[in-house]
């Protein structure tokens, strides 16, 4: 039946749905994943301006009381469907401006669900998606004009759905109201507007979180904003998740979130961590979410202790040493082996399914010339990384083991939310702040072991983390423990006594970005 519904902002024009073909039946030994990205035509980016909407002040670090909000249910609908494409596509927009990208074509619901059901099917893992963006509280109740194609801002036809963003949404407002939409393989798709969650409150609460959490020099309580955010952004759509009995949650968040340190949430027990396995997308449209179980890929590590111009990393030689030679197979190169000309050469002669950088990486403000990571002889800024061709043949995981994001800095967070993306790999796990090298070496030698077990890479990224919040990696004397292992500390680490890693500032700024299956 045809017919036109207008809700708000949003008119949908239905015709005669399209003929679907019967898809072919997975097999599930034989991983045949299906590539939902295919390009189209261009879809013009009208972004939002940046406002900064919190100043850099020392607030208090009091948070409010954690209180689970009363939420309006709303359910798989038209219009929550609508809502989902539409957020889907101004995200993709906002990091195809950024990165320089083109021709992505917007995703449907009904794809995101079959993809998460095959990620199911293959894997034995129930992953869901989550949108966290903002809205108007109070939107303009002007009818639309139907002389006025900027009131459209989505239309389907009897073809492929194409996105075409005819306008966004207005300039960020600190009144505007939370939203979550879950999307799942087989439920309902939920939409949870979050009363009192304005955008001011939210962005507040992460500020406090981020402070509390990157420096362990000055003890700060960390907590109460991460049980607040966590009742802001889990617990509205907590039931159905527990419901569906899902496991893994990949996050899709608005300016300002994408720097948040998700495994920190949490619920007044447990973090987030302790029930599900999380992540970042940029978009699930710019996501290669096609599965490859990476458990038998060989890794080219490559890195450098010594810099001209920024502080050593006195264990990338370990680093390296241990991952190739004891965790899994491969290749290394250290310090002036490090180069671009290295890299490319070592990967012509063999298809690396991970590559471990261990240096410097800086997320920065501005373009992505700004952005950079450091090589030997060499600053490879992220406008450049596509030349490397990643892509072909593909790289499953990159890992950069030191990098940092200016955080809070949208277009930081753009740039490294993006990494997967404008690196042209499935995968990317990086840090949003620099960790301390013994830190940093305890997670990445027990992510790795993990790697060699779990399903998919965001359940190794957990058990890693959970080790660390557990006590099981530490500083003992001049050795790292871990949970299969004691290791000898470089001369350079010795003598820094007993240290206990379980602080979040250790482990939760490692963040998986793209696929994270």
């Amino acid at each position: 039946m045809l017919f036109t519904q207008i809700d708000g902002d949003i008119e949908i024009i239905s015709v005669d749905a399209p003929t679907i073909p019967e898809e072919e039946p997975v097999d599930e030994s034989q991983i045949n994943p299906v590539d939902v990205i295919q390009p189209t035509e261009d879809s013009e980016l009208l972004e939002e301006d940046n406002n900064q909407l919190l100043e850099d002040e020392d607030t208090s670090e009091s948070s409010e009381s954690a209180s689970v909000p009363t939420t309006t249910n709303t359910t798989s609908t038209p219009a929550a469907e609508t809502e989902v494409a539409q957020q889907e596509g101004n995200f993709t927009n906002a990091y195809e401006s950024h990165l320089g990208v083109r021709n992505t074509r917007t995703v449907t619901p009904q794809e995101t669900k079959a993809q998460l059901n095959q990620i199911e099917q293959i894997t034995g893992i129930k992953p869901a998606l989550i949108y966290a963006f903002f809205k108007p509280q109070n939107p303009t109740p002007d009818k639309p004009n139907p002389k006025d194609k900027n009131e459209i801002l989505w239309q389907f036809n009897a073809s492929t759905p194409q996105h075409q963003q005819l306008s966004t949404n207005p300039n960020p407002q600190p009144t505007d109201q939370l939203e979550l939409v879950l999307v799942t393989a087989s439920g309902d798709v939920i939409r949870r507007p979050v009363p009192g969650a304005t955008r001011e409150k939210v962005l507040q609460q992460v500020q406090q979180l981020r402070r509390a959490v990157t420096d362990v020099r000055i003890p700060r309580p960390y907590k109460p904003s991460a049980q607040q955010l966590y009742d802001w952004l889990i617990s509205p759509i907590e039931e159905e998740l527990q419901a569906q009995e899902i496991n893994n949650l990949s996050f899709v968040m608005d300016r300002g979130l994408r720097s948040l340190p998700i495994a920190t949430l949490y619920d007044g027990n447990q973090f987030i961590i302790e029930n599900y396995s999380v992540g970042l997308m940029p978009s699930f449209s710019l996501t290669d979410t096609r599965y490859v179980d990476i458990r038998n890929a060989n890794i080219l590590a490559m890195g450098a202790s010594q810099f001209k111009e920024q502080d050593p990393l006195p264990a990338v030689p370990q680093e390296l040493s241990l991952i190739t030679n004891q965790l899994w197979s491969g290749e290394s190169f250290l310090n002036q082996n490090f180069t671009l000309d290295n890299l490319k050469e070592a990967r012509a002669s063999q298809p690396f399914g991970i590559l471990h950088l261990a240096t410097h990486g800086e997320f920065k403000s501005g373009k992505p010339s700004n952005s950079y990571i450091q090589f030997w002889n060499t600053r490879l800024t992220l406008d450049k990384l596509r030349e490397l061709q990643l892509d072909n043949p593909p790289v499953e995981l990159m890992v950069l083991s030191a990098c940092r994001s200016a955080l809070g800095d949208e277009q930081a967070e753009l740039g490294f939310t993006g990494l997967a993306v404008q690196a042209g790999v499935k995968s990317a796990l990086g840090s949003l702040w620099y960790v301390s090298d013994t830190g940093t070496l305890g997670l990445m030698t027990t992510f790795y072991q993990q790697l060699k077990q779990a399903p998919i890479k965001a359940e190794a990224l957990r058990q890693a983390q959970l080790a660390m919040m557990r006590g099981e990696v530490e500083l003992d004397g001049d050795e790292l423990v871990t949970p299969s292992a004691r290791i000898s500390l470089p001369e350079e680490l010795l003598n820094q006594g007993n240290i206990n890693l379980t602080h979040p500032y250790y482990w939760s700024a490692f963040t998986l970005v793209g696929n994270p299956w």
